[in-house]
């Protein structure tokens, strides 16, 4: 009996290579303008074509100001982006330009247009593109001499990793969201844990997630080593596809379901790794080291060397001296500088929600830089839809425009080396928020309640 990973990994094999890898079909090629540009030239070089152009997509993000998008005025950033923009027009590739209304994060933008759907391989240059497994596909991320070959054949070769589920039963406490989820799960098997395999999130508390939650929890499946992580459609996830613009239509969108339907893992499917987690052991929290496996719940303290290893001291010595924290220090109340909200982890329409649910009312503190950045154009367009522009300006807070922004150190929303940045984004790593920035990853409501108090705080007391 078939997990759903093997459901879909079989039905796109095009041939298995003896003692090698799979020649496995690409539905969907995602491209930015970071990883594209050598991929793009291989093809130039060797005088090929795009074999299926209609199946590719690409937008700039990574490079994008979030404080006005007339020029770029880094000359690399610059030259990436107009070099993506040269590339897609030789080669027929739809291409969502910088300040019009398609473009955004392309881990954003890809399953809120529908591009993204159940049943499909989905890749891109890019180690988030996991984000799209939430919907039911199988997504990976890949590197520059695979994106050529997609471009060149609508093929990768691949060796089939290992099967896991994650299973996760039972109804998160009040202030926990999908991002303290993928946290908890991180810390519980570290950022190595789920290496070789693919993911599947199962259990209560994943069907009971919204679809923006289950993109949060798929885009941090990489940050834990998985290849891809994947969450079976249901009735959420298609009532979050349907009338999206290149979602299927009229009786199309019927046989699309009904096909859907059966992307589940059989009741008896056998995995090669189980893993169980009660949602009730969950509280929203924080990281503390400088990998996002390094966190702790936001009332606990960092751990102590005691009991560690030579190496393990090391480890956790290293990373506090860069984040200028100590062993068993609590960071509830430590003063924070800077708050962004966004990223292909949380710049959706629900994170803006529950960002503005804490500071509605209250004012910002006057000690914090905030940066408030939708993950697309349709999410800032839902934001003011609703009014929740008005709540953040009369908060204190600016709404920028769509781009990756602070999630790293490409464009001009750079953390000035030492400050200390509480942010809803994906990674902490050493300078990725800007050279000698220190991060702190959370969630949206996290994030939120401290940027009112200007120091880090649990939003269950003010919530």
């Amino acid at each position: 009996m078939n997990t759903l990973f093997d459901k879909i990994w079989d039905s796109h094999v095009v041939q298995v290579i003896p003692d090698g890898p799979t020649q496995l079909y690409i539905d969907r090629l995602y491209g930015h303008e970071v990883t594209t540009p050598q991929a793009f030239d291989t093809l130039r070089d060797k005088g090929i074509k795009a074999f299926r152009p209609d199946h590719v997509v690409a937008m700039p993000d990574h490079n994008t100001p979030s404080d006005q998008q007339e020029v770029i005025n880094d000359p690399i950033g610059r030259k990436q982006v107009e070099t993506l923009a040269a590339n897609c027009a030789e080669f027929g590739i739809k291409h969502f330009a910088m300040g019009t209304k398609d473009n955004g994060i392309i881990h954003v933008v890809g399953p809120e247009k529908g591009l993204s759907l159940p049943g499909m391989t989905i890749v891109c240059g890019d180690s988030h593109t996991s984000t799209h497994g939430a919907v039911g596909a199988l997504a990976m991320g890949i590197g520059t001499s695979e994106v050529a070959e997609v471009l060149a054949s609508e093929c990768i070769l691949q060796s089939k990793p290992k099967s896991m589920r994650i299973n996760i039963e039972g109804e998160l406490q009040k202030g926990v969201t999908a991002k303290d989820v993928a946290l908890y799960i991180m810390a519980k098997l570290t950022t190595s844990g789920a290496t070789g395999y693919a993911v599947e999130y199962a259990g209560s508390t994943i069907r009971n997630m919204s679809m923006e939650g289950r993109l949060t929890l798929s885009n941090l499946s990489i940050e834990m080593g998985s290849r891809a992580g994947i969450i079976a459609p249901d009735e959420t996830t298609f009532e979050y596809l349907k009338g999206r613009e290149y979602a299927p239509k009229g009786a199309d969108w019927d046989k699309a379901v009904a096909y859907w339907k059966t992307l589940k893992s059989d009741d008896n499917a056998v995995f090669d790794k189980e893993v169980s987690i009660d949602a009730a052991d969950i509280k929203p929290r924080i990281t503390y080291g400088t990998n996002p496996g390094a966190g702790i719940a936001i009332d606990e303290t960092i751990p102590t060397l005691d009991g560690l290893s030579d190496t393990e001291k090391v480890q956790l010595t290293t990373q506090l001296d860069y984040m200028q924290f100590k062993p068993g220090q609590k960071l509830e109340g430590t003063p924070v500088d800077y708050c962004f909200l966004g990223a292909c982890t949380n710049g959706r329409i629900e994170d803006f929600r529950a960002f503005a649910s804490i500071v509605k009312g209250k004012k910002k503190s006057p000690n914090v830089v905030a940066w408030l950045v939708p993950g697309s154009w349709l999410v800032r367009q839902q934001i003011i839809d609703e009014g929740i522009d008005k709540i953040l300006e009369e908060s204190g807070f600016e709404l920028r425009l769509p781009s990756c922004s602070s999630c790293l150190a490409m464009n001009p929303d750079k953390v000035p080396a030492g400050k200390l940045s509480i942010s809803t984004s994906n990674r902490n790593f050493v300078g990725r928020q800007g050279p000698g920035a220190r991060t702190v990853l959370a969630s949206p409501l996290v994030v939120a309640a401290s940027a009112i108090t200007g120091v880090i705080t649990d939003p269950r007391k003010i919530m």
